[in-house]
């Protein structure tokens, strides 16, 4: 008898593992004819998978649905698809639910279930619902205001290099909100996200080499930071820049244009 439950166990294991490695061809399967842009073939494996419970099958579909890839464009049927695997614990699709209970999309507008959501997914460690939680408690929607709550965050996203997180968090220290007014830490933060392209970050950096807040004081680098952030689209910066060029010699404004070009070819980092 025991030799049967020992047999009848091994025949179970294999064919769990069987029935996995089938889930996970399938999966992959799926994967490279979407990344092809053969959507149907994609929706073909995935939707069998998803309805026996894979939890990045049910996500996926979510994705089609939220972008009409392969299926008419449908929020309601995303954000039951997200639903699914975010009920498993999968954080990107927490993440996504998140979103749509954040902007009413596909279910009600409901910022305290969009608040719950992505707490959800970023105690697991999603550096975007870190941040998007940040702003929840900046802002007090969907939980109290809560400015110390927010830096907490901010720094954890932040540290994860998300530089939305690491320019907020910046700003945080500035204005001594949720933290101690720290101006040497804030220009580190706004460094950080200004090295990852962010033009406001690289904005506000001029900002603080203008004043001598946290940076040496310096016109040079102030021009130069505000002549990169407003090619990256922050218009403010051109008044940073012009701010700046009052202070400066002819010699000094050649110097920055030509730390710009220096600073752009090394992709801002250790400008």
């Amino acid at each position: 008898m025991s030799k049967l439950i020992a047999l009848f166990c091994l025949t179970f294991i294999v064919l769990l593992v069987g029935a996995g490695l089938f889930q996970t061809l399938a999966l992959n399967k799926g994967v490279v004819a979407y990344e092809r842009g053969d959507y149907a073939a994609a929706l073909r494996e995935w939707q069998p998978l998803a309805e026996q419970g894979n939890v990045k099958a049910q996500f996926n579909l979510g994705v089609m649905y939220d972008k009409g890839e392969g299926v008419p464009q449908d929020d309601k049927m995303a954000a039951q698809w997200y639903r699914r695997a975010a009920e498993q614990g999968f954080a990107p699709a927490q993440f996504n639910l998140g979103v749509m209970y954040d902007k009413g999309q596909g279910v009600p507008q409901d910022d305290k279930a969009a608040a719950q959501w992505y707490r959800r997914a970023a105690e697991q460690g999603d550096a975007s619902a870190q941040y998007n939680l940040g702003v929840m408690y900046a802002k007090g929607r969907g939980v109290p205001q809560d400015d110390k709550m927010a830096a907490q965050w901010y720094r954890r996203a932040a540290e994860q290099e998300d530089a939305r997180a690491q320019h907020r968090l910046g700003g945080m220290y500035v204005q001594g909100e949720g933290v101690q007014k720290d101006f040497k830490a804030a220009a580190q933060w706004f460094r950080r996200a200004a090295e990852q392209g962010d033009a406001a970050a690289q904005g506000m950096l001029s900002v603080l080499y203008h004043q001598g807040r946290g940076v040496p004081q310096d016109q040079v680098y102030a021009h130069m930071w505000a002549n990169i952030s407003a090619s990256g689209g922050n218009p403010i910066a051109v008044i940073y820049r012009n701010v700046a060029e009052r202070e400066m010699t002819p010699f000094q404004i050649i110097k920055a244009q030509k730390l710009v070009r220096e600073c752009v070819r090394k992709e801002y980092k250790d400008c």
